[in-house]
């Protein structure tokens, strides 16, 4: 008597043989060609003895209508939404309350910060901020256990050729080494400089980060991963997000219970001011910098 193969058997078979097709699409694009048997596999679903035939009809027609249901009931949800915000510029919305004339007026003396808006993300609303943060980290995460589930099995952007080509070339080199380090250099100001003026940990990050993607586009990823590597990368993301954590719940409880912290606001225009608004912008540089080479290291090279 055959064992019947449950459903559950069933979608696992299936998403070995769509991880087979993977491999020979990443095969494909490297130049090798695809052989008749890859090809026939990768569009045809492995056969399985004992499935009962009307489960899969069950399940590919109940999925569309799921979804289609799900999507209905979450536009339905956002459009009721929308009907109930006031009007753009009515007196009564929300937006036009005491707290918007507050940060302004007192954000200065309050956070010790002369960038305003530097006060509110990382002071008034600096958890707002921290999820932020942890959204990038997320993406990471989840971009780095996607290529581990798959073995590496996903095809670079672009060729060895291409890469080869552009490492070789000596008037990009020459710029680069020039226009790096000033990049970086930049970066730092404005992070640090961004409880002062305009900048902070996002914007200042962004630009190292893109540093860091120019260098390894014209000198490649091996020099940059003596320095950052994925095990350097996790360490570093992490310690940066625990220091938000801890010392945002820190200033928090303090300023629930009325409690004085040890991180004071300053003299407004100084450089060490503005209490913990420069050591987060700091970490949150770091975080975002971190995130976008670590994307497109993964991203070009196919693996981690």
């Amino acid at each position: 008597m055959k064992k019947k193969t449950t459903f559950k058997q069933w979608l696992r078979t299936w998403d070995a043989g769509a991880f087979d097709m993977t491999e020979a699409l990443t095969e494909a694009v490297a130049g090798d060609p695809m052989p008749k048997e890859a090809t026939e596999h990768a569009w045809k679903e492995k056969p399985v003895e004992g499935i009962e035939e009307g489960e899969i009809r069950i399940f590919t027609r109940f999925y569309p209508v799921a979804a289609a249901v799900l999507c209905t009931v979450l536009i339905g949800f956002l459009l009721l939404t929308v009907a109930k915000l006031p009007a753009f510029g009515a007196a009564d919305a929300p937006a036009h309350n005491e707290v918007m004339q507050r940060y302004v007026e007192q954000g200065m003396e309050e956070t010790g910060a002369v960038n305003v808006v530097a006060g509110v993300i990382l002071d008034y609303r600096a958890f707002d901020t921290l999820g932020e943060s942890h959204v990038l980290f997320t993406a990471a995460t989840a971009v780095t256990i996607l290529l581990m589930s798959l073995g590496g099995a996903v095809s670079p952007v672009e060729t060895k050729l291409e890469r080869n080509i552009m490492q070789k070339d000596p008037l990009l080199h020459s710029t680069v080494r020039i226009m790096v380090p000033l990049v970086i250099v930049y970066g730092i100001y404005v992070i640090l400089n961004g409880h002062l003026g305009p900048g902070g940990g996002f914007s200042g990050g962004a630009v190292i980060g893109g540093g860091l993607i120019l260098y390894a586009i014209a000198f490649g990823f091996d020099e940059l991963d003596k320095i950052l590597n994925f095990k350097v990368y996790r360490r570093i993301v992490l310690a940066s997000l625990c220091f938000y954590s801890l010392a945002k719940c820190y200033s928090f409880f303090c300023g629930a219970n009325h409690l004085e912290s040890i991180f004071v606001p300053g003299t407004p225009g100084m450089i060490f001011s503005a209490g913990l608004i420069l050591p987060l912008n700091i970490a949150v540089g770091i975080v975002v910098a971190c995130t976008m080479y670590g994307f497109y290291s993964v991203f070009t090279r196919g693996r981690i």
